[in-house]
């Protein structure tokens, strides 16, 4: 550990993770309602923009709700945010046993098919409030090479790579290509979340929930340089502390397409019938929205 990390600057990150240390000796029940209230206490944080964004986001991809209806949903949203900072800490310090007590894998079969194949497998997921906690369940049945984006304090950076890299077989960042393409050549399960704004070479404007936004296209690009198999993996947190069910897909057909662009809408079209069924677990405070040119309405502009 560098010893620059014991200086003061720091001692409030140390604080915060041993209280998560400490979270993830819980119970999953009780573990659930300390993160709800952690969201709770989060939503109502007056100078924070998170519910700002939300609101934006949820306006722009559930039109047809009612103002109150989405209100609930991000009320909701919060305390899956709390929940998920929870679920990160269990996810560092459980045990792969206890993780696998309260977790349900469907589809498991689908990719270990995929890895026959000696070509490797990118699974492809999108970022909702159980992403953390949705890569350990996974990596406990299959190793995994997971991509990742890192966090911009030093000290979080340094103890999330030192996390992921004692649980994953590999950890790649999230815009490094070629370490993704050896994963694969090495026939690694690549696990990939590449739903997010997205503006550096490459990008193209994708819709999502019919609207165009900055989106990551490269997974195309990936399944055709090393002929991996495609699959889809979707996350979700059960009701009353009651555990987790993740579920991959069968290998997608006529993957990659003739079109980058339409398969990035077609994993949208994925993402955008997992939000339907659960809209609070997705991810909305993060602003999705953004173009590639100035000219892209600003859909977050704080209201005068």
């Amino acid at each position: 550990m560098p010893l620059k990390f014991l200086l003061p600057v720091y001692w409030p990150l140390w604080v915060l993770l041993g209280i998560l240390r400490l979270i993830a000796l819980l119970p999953l029940p009780q573990l659930t309602r300390a993160g709800a209230a952690l969201g709770w206490i989060g939503r109502h944080i007056p100078f924070l923009r998170f519910p700002h964004i939300a609101r934006c986001n949820l306006k722009l991809c559930l039109p047809e709700l009612t103002d109150a209806e989405r209100e609930r949903i991000l009320d909701d949203h919060f305390k899956a945010v709390g929940i998920c900072l929870c679920e990160s800490a269990m996810s560092w310090w459980r045990s792969d046993a206890s993780i696998q007590s309260f977790s349900q894998i469907e589809g498991l079969g689908h990719l270990q098919q995929a890895l026959a194949r000696g070509k490797g497998a990118i699974v492809l997921t999108a970022h909702f409030t159980t992403l953390e906690i949705s890569a350990r369940i996974l990596n406990t049945a299959v190793p995994l090479s997971a991509l990742y984006r890192p966090p911009k304090n030093a000290l979080l950076n340094w103890f999330s790579v030192r996390q992921r890299t004692r649980l994953a077989q590999r950890s790649i960042l999230h815009d490094d290509i070629r370490g993704m393409v050896r994963a694969l050549r090495d026939n690694h399960c690549v696990w990939y979340a590449p739903d997010q704004a997205y503006r550096k070479k490459g990008a193209e404007m994708v819709k999502f929930f019919g609207v165009p936004a900055a989106t990551n296209v490269s997974t195309s690009r990936l399944a055709k340089m090393t002929g991996a198999a495609v699959l889809y993996f979707a996350h979700e947190r059960l009701d009353y502390g009651r555990g987790y069910r993740v579920s991959i897909s069968p290998i997608l057909e006529d993957f990659p397409g003739p079109s980058a662009i339409g398969d990035a809408e077609r994993f949208n079209h994925f993402i955008e019938s997992e939000v339907r069924r659960i809209p609070a677990q997705y991810w909305w405070i993060h602003r999705r929205f953004k173009g590639l040119t100035s000219d892209y309405p600003n859909y977050y502009a704080a209201k005068s």
